[in-house]
């Protein structure tokens, strides 16, 4: 092995626990944000369900907006210093939110976090400047597995600490992981392979884009993320109330924080095999194959009768969707040139969080005016179009699928 393959070694096991600690902090908050603005004052059950879906959602909006600039200073100024900067960001806002006194600081405070919230994107376009095109999908898949792994741990040590040191208490020392994220970052080498004398240096917005439209399928792709999103995201304001169709009140916060869970322990499983298979068979096959397959197993969930079809439901889906942005990410990582991948990676993290922002308003208005059902119908029917779409993308342009 030589010296650079031990480094990047060294690189991916330290900026998968960086994840793990990020991903496990942002999730440890997020199940009792309507709870926190309870604490605020004596408000209506409708004002705190407003809030808490725009005190949820704002951040979103923050990252859309700002994910393609943060990407283009990490191109342009490299990406381990922009992710300290976001890691300590971050670790800060997360300390402010435990201080707040009013929805509207607490609002702010969101709005802020959200131009530090694209750590992760950006360490997968770290990982992925350092990491050989042939083996990009199952190093990506590796590192998809800490923030996985985060996330299922981190509602449960939240719900913990908030049920005995409180909401404050929880916030602040989350912040303490985050900003061990930014620290571990420091201990990191960055370089990129594939660098020459003759390798541009700087590529111009304009040049980017014209990159990502001359080439429909890279477009494609990146225009899929919003839809999975969508899908994936639609159904999660209102499992919990899914959950208490299924199975009643007992035990709710339980069964809900099972069925939240089984969806990223079928993602745990996966996303490295779908990575290393997609290496092997093509990126553009593997997404298509995952995305029917996807369709496929989400529409069952409108039939379920009992919590534990629900719970097996999402174990499959995150089978299947957990390979879908190592996978994305590699082929992303063989189509941009490594000088411009984290302006083209950020440009496709903006997509992806314009899904998380239209999967929940899209999730709880079909809920509320046709049923819960519904929304595991539309939710399919996206995710089957998503596959059909690239399908034709490619019959349209086989010039461009090569070995993808």
């Amino acid at each position: 092995m030589t010296q650079q393959q031990q480094v990047g070694k060294r690189n991916l096991a330290i900026m998968w626990f960086a994840n793990f600690f990020v991903a496990g902090s942002m999730t440890m908050v997020m199940p009792f944000l309507s709870l926190y603005i309870e604490t605020f004052g004596n408000f209506s059950d409708e004002y705190v369900k407003n809030w808490s879906g725009i005190t949820f959602g704002i951040t979103f909006v923050t990252a859309l907006l700002f994910s393609p600039i943060i990407g283009r200073m990490g191109d342009k100024f490299g990406r381990k210093k922009i992710l300290i900067f976001m890691g300590i960001g971050m670790g800060i806002s997360m300390f402010l939110l435990g201080l707040a006194n009013t929805v509207m600081e607490l609002f702010i405070l969101r709005l802020l976090m959200g131009f530090f919230s694209g750590f992760i994107p950006l360490s997968q376009a770290f990982i992925s400047t350092q990491t050989p095109k042939e083996i990009a999908g199952r190093v990506l898949g590796t590192l998809q597995t800490g923030s996985i792994t985060g996330s299922l741990i981190g509602p449960m040590i939240g719900g913990v600490l908030a049920d005995t040191m409180g909401y404050a208490f929880t916030f602040q020392s989350t912040s303490f992981f985050i900003l061990l994220s930014g620290m571990l970052v420091f201990t990191v080498k960055e370089y990129r392979i594939g660098i020459t004398e003759k390798t541009k240096k700087h590529y111009s917005s304009k040049e980017v884009w014209y990159h990502i439209l001359k080439n429909p399928l890279l477009l494609n792709v990146m225009l899929i993320s919003t839809l999975v999103q969508i899908a994936n995201f639609s159904i999660q304001p209102i499992l919990s109330l899914y959950v208490v169709e299924l199975h009643g009140l007992e035990n709710i916060a339980l069964f809900s924080g099972i069925a939240f869970s089984a969806a990223g322990l079928g993602n745990l499983f996966m996303a490295r095999k779908w990575g290393a298979l997609a290496d092997r068979i093509g990126y553009l096959k593997i997404l298509v194959i995952l995305l029917l397959l996807s369709a496929v197993i989400y529409l069952p969930g409108a039939f379920v009768t009992n919590i534990w079809q629900l719970v097996l439901i999402r174990f499959a889906l995150g089978l299947t969707l957990g390979g879908v942005i190592p996978v994305r990410v590699a082929y992303i990582r063989q189509e941009a040139p490594i000088e411009m991948q984290g302006e083209v990676l950020g440009y496709n993290t903006s997509l992806r969080f314009l899904g998380n922002i239209i999967g929940p308003l899209l999730g709880g208005f079909l809920s509320g005016w046709f049923g819960i059902s519904s929304v595991f119908y539309i939710t399919s029917s996206l995710l089957l179009v998503s596959g059909f779409i690239l399908i034709a993308s490619m019959q349209r342009h086989p010039e461009l699928v090569r070995n993808h």
